[in-house]
């Protein structure tokens, strides 16, 4: 059977081989001829069995391969190929595929025509892959699934249009592709895909595109499977696609062939996207980058840049540590010219931040001089890089990128700083409210609640604003619950740096004034329309309009609100709920809802008028404190004298926490009155006054005082409980306590004279000078007995003052100073009887203060007597007992005294001229914190314009500190009051018969006039004495020419020409004095021409001369001669003040105390007065911030902390007698002076406190540490403003002593510093003799006056003793020698 079996096929097999021979179509068994002639159905009906055929034939069918080669040849006829019905040709196709399986490797088709028509043929076919649903598609999945696993494409290599079948190919598959499609068909695509890319020879540009353009983001979000397709084909022939790659971008970017190829324009975004499927694949393009980033075209830049962001920004990038070089050049392109780029690279960063926390080193240096960028733009994204990493992980983020948000706060453009300002609150909010950091976070960035109140001090309102609403939303938000709320506040206050508490005491203090200013308005507006109404509102209106943004525009819309008011009174109502006392936080929600709910519109989105209304309202609704506020409030600080509190958990001591708390208490009774109504709240109070720690009685004591006006008829219990406890603090408690508790009473109780007699008669009679340390408490709680109720006491106290106060406390010194080298100590190292001669000056002053006027003549005698200390440098008896920190508390005293008496009319009346210059030479005293302590309380009297104009004109005297902070406060204070005097005459147009008092120009005379009699301007015509008086006219020139309102320059200029027609009022027929005083008016008019182009022009009005200070000007007499010496005239160099804008300016920070910054914008402040900046001379002191050609920055505030200007020969004193070089002018130590809480600066913040960068962390620390080096007084025994250069000539005080003395004198100083310190102090002693010019004399002058009685001899009339507070020069130099 075998045997025939095998003969059958043979026979078969001969059969077939001929049939195939002949040219003949052999069919499978079952199939007939397959023609045009039979129907479409019946043809698919036999290509079915065709394919089935063909299907189940493999590469070993040897005889069924010859059997059916012709039909295989039949098949690819032009017949078949172009038939028209789509199912004929996709059984063709299947047909022709296994044809190419079972025929490999060779195919039946010889002919590279027929080849090419077969493989388009079955391309075209495969675009029925689209659709997945269809009855067929499995048909054409068995179509791919064969050609890839075959690589039947393969064939094509040989073919000269191989590009042209690959290519349609590609496209072909990438157009089908879809997301109907599983794995298999994306498998089989890749296979078919890649075996064509990594078997052949070469990849074509066309083929590369088709590819590629799948990668391009419009292609890309358009068919998002087509770009896996893609991706996954990249990945697999990375290795062999690599090579065309690099050269199509070698191509583009390197030669510029654009035309290569049309994604030429898109080469940016493919490598971005090459890169992220696989950075093989870029090998030999990155260099390239390099390359391009240095190009000279912005745009071109720009786009590498914006790839390159996104490639190092990537998450899981490691670009920047496999390829430094580029990295690197990347990183310079944060200081590119152009800004788009600068822009983009500041954006990338937060990225970068985020997703690769290890570049933040490398990026932090560059972030920093962006952070100062001229473009607004950069700046404030660069805040938002940093804000948006720190916002998702603190950890990100490093201390030198928040600085830069810190110091941006401050910029000129309010864009910038509110973003800075935001981002800190909102980091803020999130890890120190929320916690989400822990502890060791929290404690990180403490510092921002501080930086962030700081921000109030600055003059912008919208500022201000800002930082109110920051308090409101992210410090202590004002939506949670009341309790929490108290909390949040309660250990907040506690841990605020002092100036920080100050800011937030001003902000309450301000919203409290505003919620008046509002309260008034209504008041006005329900009053009958009449003329006077009519100007009183618009008044009331204007004040308002300040206190809100950009005022030009808030006035209308506050005259609308006027308006408003007056027709509606359901929003009148509304408003008077908010801003009455009683209104709490729940009420003033719905207040603020209903009001803007009905002034809103729907038809209106954007209304000016709405937003100007809530920015209104949102500074008077009173969000956080109501009646059950200060309740949950002092239930705190109750939880913590109890010890129940999470004091600890806060990191807050105890006793810190209840001390904030009473201070946090007695702010808000001055702002909230109302709200501490409650017998809870007053016994707990009651409670605090019992507690050992002085300042949480004296806190409390205060609180009653401003809260107590109705307790005698609200709360009778707490009355009488109260009033033993008053008296008992007033007879024997602490000085402050008795203080307050004496002004409790005075405000509190109706029946006040009977218990001040209680207090009075007792202490008077117990007064016994010998206990001195039982004195303190008396002397105070009557000095303010006498201030509170001078007539109820008059009798006694007259005597009390003329007897015991002079004669016996004044007049003797029972306890010999302690011997020390200092010249200042701590409040607790002052002997018993200076602190009770200090309160025996005051009690003085305030029982003057209090009679408030003259009549008696006392106020003469005690002028007197506070000359005489100053006159005596604080040692009254002159008998040598006292040690020099007393004397120096003792000219403060005296100082501070008379310039009380000076803010009384009646008192002004009656210095002399000798008596203000004496006390304007306190701020030239030796000793720094004296120095210190006389300038805050000038400034205090000045900024409430109480002290006279010619107080103003001392400040010019502080151009000779050594110290540059001192003369950065000092030109600090001369602005602010220069401002508030400017805005005063705006605010009160009517007030031009006061205009003498209060136009800042009019301190030029006084300044002149001082400076005239300035101790050291001895030669009228010394050069060096000459440059020290242009130096302090200069500074306080300065700032009133930097603005030229209404041509004030010619005003100025007419002034001082007018001064050269009188005589001095002071000394009219002294030719020495007078020729002085033209001498210096030469000075001033130089300074004015040299730097006003306006001083010619006729002057706006004819300038008054204050006829204490000046004679009326002569008629007869023309002074037109020149006084100043030739050589003066190469001092003054023209240029343009200075904008004096110094607590405005956003960018200027001043320096710490003890830490110096420099600035170009800020050397005025910072820098020495002889430095060039600060010369008129200089001609860079013309420049501007804005005319600055070098500085590319828009902040001037680049600069280290901790620079100093390098010592200059013109630092070295001239000529003046110098106070020899000491600690207590160090640069280092001298600027620290001790910064206690007072009261007085706690009252006036805004007016005392420095700029930012004066607000350190540091401000609460102790100068224990410094205060040894700071005392140090100084070597030669006079009192006076020390040498300029005292402080800079450290490093050779050899040569800065030197200078000033005559040439025959050889100097002894370093022999000097040698000598024991009693030899030292027998030194001082003779020096002393010599400076005072017969003090022997004078000593029984004084004895003569004691025994007539210096104080209460009213007749005695005698003029003090004509002598400064530095003695002249000569007086303290050793004798004039001629030269060997």
């Amino acid at each position: 059977e075998s045997q025939c079996k095998r003969l059958i096929d043979t026979g078969s097999m001969a059969h077939s081989k001929a049939r195939a021979a002949d040219g003949k179509v052999t069919y499978p068994p079952g199939v007939k001829e397959i023609s045009s002639n039979i129907s479409k159905e019946e043809m698919v009906r036999r290509l079915k069995m065709v394919v089935k055929t063909f299907m189940d034939m493999d590469q070993d069918s040897e005889e069924e391969k010859e059997l059916y080669l012709n039909l295989a040849l039949h098949l690819a006829s032009d017949f078949f190929l172009k038939h028209p019905d789509k199912d004929v040709r996709l059984l063709v196709a299947c047909c022709l595929a296994d044809i190419f399986r079972i025929y490999a490797p060779e195919a039946p088709y010889t002919s590279p025509d027929k080849l090419k028509d077969i493989f388009m043929f079955i391309t075209r076919q495969l675009k029925g892959l689209e659709d997945t649903k269809s009855a067929q598609f499995n048909r054409y999945f068995y179509l791919l699934e064969n050609i890839a696993w075959v690589k039947s494409y393969n064939i094509c290599f040989e073919l000269e249009d191989s590009n042209e079948i690959f290519t349609q190919l590609y496209r072909t598959l990438f157009q089908v592709i879809n997301n109907g499609h599983n794995q298999k068909v994306h498998m089989h695509m890749v296979d078919l895909m890649s075996s064509i890319v990594c078997e052949g020879d070469s990849v074509s540009q066309e083929l590369l595109d088709t590819v590629l353009v799948n990668l391009v983001p419009a292609h890309k979000n358009l068919n998002k499977q087509a770009y896996d397709l893609a991706k996954a084909l990249l990945k697999r022939t990375a290795q062999a696609i690599e090579p065309y790659i690099t050269n199509f971008f070698n191509l583009v970017l390197m030669l510029g062939k654009t035309s290569v190829s049309d994604l030429s324009e898109h080469v940016f975004d493919l490598i971005l996207e090459l890169y992220n499927i696989d950075s093989h694949l870029l090998l030999s393009v990155l260099p390239q980058l390099e390359f391009k980033l240095k190009s000279n075209d912005n745009d071109e830049r720009l786009q590498v840049v914006k790839l390159l962001a996104k490639m190092f920004g990537a998450k899981d990038s490691e670009l920047a540590a496999q390829n430094k070089p580029l990295w690197q050049c990347y990183l310079g392109r944060f200081n590119d010219i152009h800004v788009p780029i600068r822009l983009e690279c500041v954006k990338f960063a937060s990225h970068c931040l985020m997703n690769h926390p290890d570049l933040a080193k490398d990026l932090t240096e560059y972030l920093k001089v962006r952070s100062h960028d001229p473009e607004e733009a950069i700046r404030h994204d660069v805040i938002v890089s940093i804000v948006t990493a720190a916002k998702k992980d603190l950890a990100l983020v490093n201390d030198a990128l928040l600085n830069f948000v810190r110091e941006r706060t401050l910029d000129k453009r309010w864009r910038v700083r509110k973003e800075a300002m935001m981002g800190l609150a909102q980091t803020y909010k999130k890890y120190c409210l929320q916690g989400e950091g822990g502890k060791e976070t929290s404690n990180q960035i403490a510092w921002i609640k501080n930086k962030l109140l700081h921000i109030y001090y600055q003059n912008s309102i919208d500022d201000r604003l800002l930082v109110e609403r920051i308090f409101a939303q992210y410090m202590v938000p004002h939506n949670l619950e009341t309790t929490e709320r108290m909390k949040c506040l309660y250990y907040l206050y506690a841990t605020l740096d002092t100036n920080a508490v100050k800011a937030l005491n001003e902000m309450w203090k301000c919203q409290n004034m505003l919620r008046h200013h509002v309260k008034d308005l209504l008041d006005l507006v329900k009053l009958p329309k009449s003329d006077a109404g009519s100007k009183a509102v618009f008044a009331k209106v204007m004040v308002i309009t300040r206190n809100l943004p950009d005022p030009g525009k808030a006035q209308d819309f506050v005259k609308k609100l006027a308006q408003v008011l007056e027709d509606d009174e359901r929003i009148r109502d509304q408003l008077e709920a908010l801003v009455s006392p009683a209104c709490s936080c729940k009420q003033a929600e719905v207040c603020v809802r209903d009001i803007t709910k009905k002034l809103g519109s729907p038809k209106q989105p954007s209304n000016p008028f709405l937003e100007m209304v809530k920015f209104l309202l949102e500074r008077i609704a009173p969000v956080h404190i109501d009646t059950e506020s200060i309740s949950a409030l002092v239930k705190q600080v109750n939880k913590s004298i109890d010890g129940t509190a999470d004091d600890d958990d806060e990191g807050v001591p105890t006793e810190q926490a209840i001390r904030a708390g009473l201070e946090l208490l007695k702010i808000l009774s001055f702002t909230h009155p109302v709200s501490f109504h409650s017998a809870e709240t007053f016994e707990s109070l009651l409670g605090c006054l019992k507690m050992d720690d002085e300042k949480v009685a004296e806190a409390a004591l205060q609180i009653f005082k401003n809260t107590g006006r109705k307790m005698e008829e609200s709360f009778p219990h707490i009355k009488s409980v109260l009033l033993p406890v008053l008296q008992t603090k007033a007879k024997r408690g602490p000085p402050r306590q008795a203080k307050y508790a004496i002004h409790c009473i005075h405000a509190m109780f109706t029946h006040r004279d009977t218990h001040f007699a209680q207090i009075f008669e007792p202490l008077h009679k117990g007064l016994d000078p010998e206990d001195l340390e039982q004195l303190i408490t008396p002397l105070t709680t009557l000095g303010h007995l006498a201030q509170l109720a001078p007539e109820q006491f008059a009798a006694p106290l007259k005597s009390l003052v003329a007897n015991f106060i002079v004669k016996d406390l004044l007049m003797n010194d029972r306890i010999p100073g302690k011997k020390t080298t200092k010249l200042w100590v701590s409040d607790d190292e002052v002997s018993p009887e200076t602190l009770a001669k200090i309160q025996g000056i005051k009690l003085m002053v305030r029982w003057l203060l209090g009679v408030k006027n003259n009549l008696s003549k006392s106020g003469n005698s005690t002028l007197r007597m506070l000359t005489a200390i100053l006159h005596s440098d604080g040692d009254l008896t002159e008998q040598g007992k006292m040690g020099k920190p007393d004397m120096s508390r003792l000219r403060l005293a005296a100082a501070s005294a008379l310039l009380k008496l000076a803010q009384e009319p009646c008192y002004h009346e009656i210095i002399t001229l000798e008596q203000y210059q004496l006390c304007a030479l306190v701020i030239n005293d030796e000793c720094y914190q004296v120095r210190q302590g006389f300038a805050q309380k000038l400034h205090k009297g000045l900024c409430r314009l109480r002290l006279p104009l010619e107080y103003l004109a001392v400040f010019a005297l502080c151009a000779k500190d050594p110290v540059k902070e001192r003369r950065a406060h000092a030109r600090q204070c001369l602005v602010k009051n220069i401002n508030i005097r400017r805005e005063y005459l705006k605010q009160h147009a009517a007030v031009s018969d006061k205009l003498f008092s209060l136009l800042p120009e009019y301190v030029v005379p006084y300044a002149i006039h001082l400076l005239v009699h300035d101790p050291d301007y001895v030669k009228v015509q010394d050069i060096e004495q000459l440059k020290d008086i242009k130096e302090s006219l200069w500074f306080i020139l300065e700032i009133i020419m930097s603005k030229n309102e209404n041509n004030s320059h010619a005003f100025i200029r007419k002034m001082v020409e007018n001064i050269k027609q009188t005589k001095d009022a002071q000394a009219p027929t002294d030719a020495k004095t007078n020729e002085k005083l033209y001498t210096v008016c030469d000075v001033a008019m130089n300074i004015i021409i040299s730097k006003s182009t306006t001083y010619s022009l006729e002057s706006p009005k004819d300038p008054v001369l204050p006829t204490r200070f000046f004679t009326k000007p002569d008629k007869n007499f023309s002074n037109t001669k020149n006084y100043l010496p030739p050589e003066m005239k190469s001092f003054f160099t023209p240029g343009k003040p200075k904008a004096a804008n110094v607590l405005g300016a956003v960018n200027k920070p001043l320096s710490t105390a003890g830490k110096p910054i420099q600035s170009k914008a800020s050397r005025m402040e910072t820098a020495s007065n002889d430095d060039s900046t600060s010369n008129p001379s200089s001609p860079q002191r013309s420049k501007t911030r804005h005319d600055s050609a070098e500085d590319h920055s828009e902040n001037e505030d680049i600069m280290k902390k901790g620079d100093t200007p390098e010592t200059k020969d013109s630092d070295k004193p001239r000529g003046r007698k110098r106070v020899a070089a000491t600690s207590n002018l160090d640069d280092d130590a001298s600027p620290k002076p001790k910064r206690v809480r007072k009261k007085a600066a706690a009252a006036a913040p805004m007016a005392t406190a420095d700029p930012e960068d004066q607000w350190g962390e540091d401000s609460r620390l102790a100068d224990s540490q410094a205060e040894d080096e700071q005392n140090s007084p100084p070597k030669k025994g006079r009192r006076g403003r020390p040498a300029k250069a005292a402080v800079a000539n450290q490093e050779c005080p050899a040569k800065g002593r030197g200078r000033g003395r005559k040439k025959a004198t050889p100097p002894h100083e370093e022999e000097e510093e040698e000598v024991g310190e009693e030899e030292e102090e027998g030194e001082e002693e003779n020096i002393e003799v010599k400076a005072k010019g017969g003090r022997q004399a004078r000593a029984s002058r004084r004895s003569t006056q004691r025994s007539e009685g210096i104080w209460c001899s009213e007749s005695a009339e005698s003029s003090p003793v004509k002598r400064r507070g530095r003695p002249a020069k000569t007086a303290a130099q050793p004798t004039k020698k001629q030269p060997a």
